[in-house]
């Protein structure tokens, strides 16, 4: 039985190993991802095995979160750092900014469940549902319209 590493793959073999579909396929040897090794006489792709390897990088990157373009460089760096740990402080990085982009995320919903608790104080210190919105009634101009000016005076 002939071994996967000794074959070419089709274009249709390689994306059902990884349920993609064939554009897929052709798509990610655009970007320069992966790479046919040679085209049959009718011009159809084949692959060598080691394209599994990349497709298998390709898939357990894009897990984590990464864009086609950051999988990219890994490849780039992989080609000049054939040890690896360009790639590993590449990676390293790129989970730093993310950490970072959700803890930018978690304080604006900090702040922003901040304001809803403030907006909860004030609605629950209202005379009325329609009174003002606070202690500015006093100094406001149109203190002779407010609500809560005909209530403070008695004119209900």
């Amino acid at each position: 039985m002939p071994r996967l590493t000794d074959q070419l793959l089709k274009i249709g073999e390689l994306a059902s190993l990884f349920g993609v579909t064939a554009r897929t396929i052709r798509y990610y040897e655009e970007l320069g991802l992966i790479e046919a090794s040679n085209r049959t006489e009718g011009l159809h792709r084949r692959y060598p095995a080691d394209v599994v390897i990349r497709l298998k990088r390709i898939e357990e990157l894009k897990s984590l979160g990464l864009t086609l373009g950051q999988i990219r460089e890994f490849f780039v760096l992989y080609a000049e750092d054939p040890s690896g740990e360009r790639c590993r402080l590449l990676l390293l990085q790129i989970y730093e900014d993310q950490k970072e982009e959700e803890m930018a995320k978690i304080r604006e919903a900090q702040q922003h469940i901040a304001q809803i608790e403030e907006n909860i104080v004030a609605t629950k210190e209202k005379k009325t549902f329609f009174s003002c919105p606070g202690e500015e009634c006093e100094d406001c101009d149109l203190n002779t319209f407010c609500l809560d000016s005909m209530y403070n005076r008695g004119e209900e």
